[in-house]
């Protein structure tokens, strides 16, 4: 299927790009998230007429996540868990309890923007993550897990 992309998609193309995907993943996700349209005559037509106002959009939306990553950039959130006598901890830390932890901070990041590329932390110990705010922008945060006796 054939779509117009209304802002930057990363591994996909750059705002007005005219790009063939999977019709699922068009129906399913980019279009009724507003990121595409189908690329009919009609839909061509009316983003050239828009097309300033949404590349100013966007570029304030890649300021606003500039912002917010300058703020995040080199943070150290602390999570505390339950764990064992050799430093394992019953059950793990996700994303979910890294976004909280953030929230608890001042920062309104959604889980699905950080990047845990080995997967749930298991172990104490200081772990270096990524939060993608924006095609564009990221930032580095380090989580330390630390661990709680069991009494």
């Amino acid at each position: 299927m054939q779509i117009i992309l209304m802002e930057k998609i990363a591994n996909l193309g750059q705002l007005g790009d005219i790009v063939n995907v999977k019709s699922g993943f068009a129906r399913n996700y980019l279009i009724p998230q507003g990121k595409a349209k189908r690329a009919t005559e009609q839909a061509i037509a009316e983003f050239q007429t828009k097309r300033a106002e949404l590349e100013k959009i966007q570029a304030a939306s890649v300021a606003a996540a500039q912002a917010i990553a300058d703020k995040l950039d080199g943070l150290l959130v602390q999570i505390t868990q339950k764990t064992g006598n050799d430093g394992k901890l019953f059950g793990s830390v996700n994303n979910a309890n890294i976004a909280e932890a953030l929230a608890a901070q001042g920062f309104a990041i959604e889980r699905a923007m950080i990047r845990m590329p080995h997967g749930q932390l298991k172990q104490v110990g200081d772990y270096p993550l990524t939060i993608s705010l924006h095609s564009d922008v990221t930032a580095t945060i380090t989580v330390s897990v630390l661990g709680e006796a069991m009494l």
